[in-house]
């Protein structure tokens, strides 16, 4: 009875360490998984700055967006379903005009996502070109959202405040502040007007 009671707790402690052993190597592989996963969003977001942004390879672009996406930019264009071409677009307009360059600052990924800190630079070959440099170079936030290797959403957050960018803002407020300064100059010079004629009547 007693070899039968010792047997029983062998394998039972034999089991419950072949357990624990099975589970450990499955949290292991789950997390070598993941992790493997975050860095190829990572890289697959590095490769598609050097071949949009810091050389011109924009032909490439469907390598890191999905056929469709989602921008969430400054301004209005916000929640904006576009065509992955949109991206070589954006990238060929800047190229047109001018030469990019830039660098990756540091990168953070949690789940699907990879958040970018990059910094470009613009050297401008055109007129248009020159109203969109910006000195000492942009800083720039890019998150992304991956799906099975592509970019599926996108969230800009650009330092527009050290561009050029904001001068529409001070055109604004000019046009704004000069209407507002308008109205009252206009309805004073109608009322001179009609005491002028009020008091050329009475004089006559």
């Amino acid at each position: 009875m007693m070899i039968l009671i010792t047997r029983a707790k062998i394998y039972n402690s034999a089991f419950c360490w072949l357990l624990s052993t099975v589970l450990f190597c499955f949290h292991c592989q789950v997390q070598a998984n993941d992790t493997y996963i975050l860095e190829k969003n990572k890289q697959i977001a590095r490769n598609f700055y050097n071949d949009l942004w810091f050389s011109n390879n924009t032909e490439k672009y469907d390598k890191y967006v999905a056929d469709t996406y989602v921008v969430h930019d400054t301004g209005d264009r916000k929640n904006v379903t576009e065509h992955a071409i949109e991206q070589k677009h954006i990238a060929d307009f800047f190229w047109k005009n001018g030469d990019l360059s830039g660098d990756i600052q540091y990168q953070i990924a949690e789940g699907d996502l990879v958040a970018t800190k990059w910094r470009g630079f613009y050297e401008p070959k055109t007129m248009l070109g020159k109203l969109l440099a910006v000195e000492g170079g942009m800083q720039i936030i890019n998150v992304f959202r991956f799906k099975e290797g592509k970019i599926i959403e996108i969230w800009n957050h650009r330092h527009d405040i050290d561009t050029p960018q904001t001068m529409k803002f001070t055109v604004k407020g000019f046009m704004f502040g000069l209407l507002v300064a308008l109205v009252p100059t206009l309805w004073a010079i109608s009322l001179r007007r009609r005491l002028k004629r009020t008091l050329d009547r009475y004089d006559a």
